[in-house]
């Protein structure tokens, strides 16, 4: 009797759609942003997982059925490097995503993305438009409520809250900002923490220089007296 034997082919799910990380340095300046300072903020919480320009892929067996938000957060699912999301592996939804558009990309954002991220659950979608080419005013939320987005309500000043990530979004000078409502600090941008941590150093070896001379004048008088 003859052995049948089958295959199970491998499914391929790309790690790039072939599109550019972003449209101008204004795009991916703030995507970068975004990115690098949600990682920072969220460093110590093992249960919050942000990245950005990745595929999300949502139906396991069809990689043409994906997603690739400029930047997203998870919640409840642990930190760690990926080189696609699956959903029906994670079990989580993002919670947040932001778009970083333009008139180029604005019949996506606000159609078929749109109604993806809805269909997925995700709670909050932030829209800018950093160059304002369409957007009134450039930036722009939504919250999810039985199935659908509702438009948030600017605050004072053209702010939108976070009520997943607990962080304000605000455009100041043109740029977007996070901030933390409860310290009213904003989250820096890469070259900001970068030009802190050097501000930092320097201000302990400063002091670690003071202690120092503090202890050497301290053993001078004992030695005088």
């Amino acid at each position: 009797m003859e052995r049948i034997t089958t295959t199970v082919q491998q499914i391929h799910y790309p790690e790039s759609d072939g599109k550019p990380m972003g449209e101008t340095d204004v795009h991916i300046d703030a995507l970068i942003y975004l990115r690098e300072a949600l990682r920072d903020h969220f460093r110590d919480d093992p249960q919050m997982y942000v990245a950005g320009n990745m595929l999300l892929y949502y139906e396991e067996g069809n990689p043409a059925a994906c997603v690739a938000p400029d930047v997203f957060v998870v919640q409840g699912v642990p930190k760690g490097e990926r080189r696609t999301y699956r959903l029906w592996e994670e079990h989580q939804p993002p919670a947040v995503v932001f778009e970083i558009t333009s008139r180029g990309s604005r019949l996506e954002d606000l159609g078929t993305k749109r109604v993806i991220y809805a269909t997925l659950g995700v709670r909050e979608y932030f829209l800018y438009d950093p160059l304002g080419e369409y957007l009134r005013p450039s930036l722009q939320g939504y919250r999810l409520q039985e199935g659908e987005y509702q438009r948030l309500p600017p605050e004072g000043q053209g702010r939108l809250t976070s009520q997943a990530l607990g962080l304000e979004l605000r455009v100041e000078e043109g740029r977007l900002r996070l901030v933390n409502p409860e310290t009213g600090e904003r989250l820096l941008t890469p070259a900001e923490a970068l030009a802190a941590r050097r501000t930092e150093a320097a201000a302990r070896l400063t002091a670690e220089a003071e202690l120092e001379r503090v202890r050497a004048e301290l053993v001078r008088l004992r030695g005088e007296t």
